[in-house]
């Protein structure tokens, strides 16, 4: 078995933030993707990294010695994968980005504040729309790029794409919802139970696909575009929900808990990409800035060096 870059990044992030829940939401996975790699990563050093406390996770011994290694692991592939241009300091111009609503609240900030501070010669114009509009901005030539939902992209023979990050979708229900019985459900599973549907950025649609897909049909008692609204009526127990790990976090506004399960069968990622006009020549601008993302998505993009 090898190590790899996610679980020493998985394992800094926990170590740093002291909660697994708290690496989970810097790092948008889930709880349990970042306790597997931790172990998956132990496993292969023969050792704990982590031991759990009431308050979190603190380092161990062999973790503590492990740490610094680890930082400087991330460190040198973060320099070692830069090219001569992403030294942004004397690539100057103005990049026409296009955002759907999912990208800009809950992928895209963090990013594009290490971007700001790697290039401050560039200026994003960012543009918020619903998928079909940036899609007619991209073949119109209103924008240079997008970073967007591209799992929902139609106009494929137009538009070139990227994958950047693979978000699984998961149930949420309430702590004592008799579905956290088990470790996995099936949607035939989910079925009986109230159900909370989110509509922004096409949601209902992807949603509906997978479940007439499995001939079934959610208990639909409320639909909403917030996503913070669904997340609090999950809580409070008034139903439950199938959302991407990217907008999942374990508490709702009002601190209630909320958790998770893996969905089994026909249910598939969200995935957030790159979007551009195919056969599109990006200038130096535009070139460095999908770079940049393409890194930072692997997690690899840091601060300036």
């Amino acid at each position: 078995m090898s190590i790899s870059l996610k679980q020493i990044r998985y394992f800094v992030a926990a170590a740093e933030s002291g909660r697994i829940s708290r690496a989970a939401v810097e790092l948008n996975v889930s709880q349990s993707a970042v306790t597997t790699a931790i172990q998956q990563l132990e496993a292969v050093l023969g050792a704990p990294l982590l031991e759990r406390t009431p308050q979190g996770v603190r380092v161990t011994i062999e973790g503590g010695r492990f740490l610094p290694q680890a930082k400087q692991i991330l460190s040198s592939v973060a320099e070692a994968i830069r090219s001569p241009h992403m030294s942004g300091d004397q690539i100057a111009g103005r990049v026409r980005v296009g955002v759907t609503y999912t990208v800009s609240g809950y992928f895209l900030p963090p990013h594009l504040i290490r971007f700001y501070a790697n290039y401050p010669g560039i200026t994003l114009e960012l543009f918020e729309a619903p998928r079909p509009v940036l899609e007619q901005a991209i073949v119109d030539g209103a924008l240079d790029v997008a970073v967007m939902l591209v799992s929902n992209l139609e106009n494929r023979e137009h538009i070139a794409s990227e994958i950047l990050k693979r978000s699984p979708r998961r149930l949420w229900l309430a702590p004592g919802h008799p579905l956290t019985r088990a470790d996995r459900v099936a949607l035939a599973d989910v079925e009986p139970y109230p159900y909370l549907m989110l509509t922004v950025d096409e949601a209902k649609v992807t949603s509906m696909r997978y479940w007439v897909n499995a001939a079934l049909e959610p208990r639909v008692i409320y639909r909403t575009a917030s996503v913070e609204a669904v997340r609090s009526m999950v809580a409070a127990g008034m139903g439950v929900t199938i959302l991407s790990d990217m907008v999942y976090r374990p508490w709702s506004l009002d601190g209630q808990r909320i958790e998770t399960r893996v969905i089994d069968e026909g249910v598939p990622s969200m995935d957030v990409g790159l979007a551009w006009k195919r056969d599109a020549k990006a200038d130096a601008a535009c070139g460095a800035f999908s770079d940049f993302m393409r890194y930072a998505a692997a997690g690899l993009a840091e601060g300036p060096h």
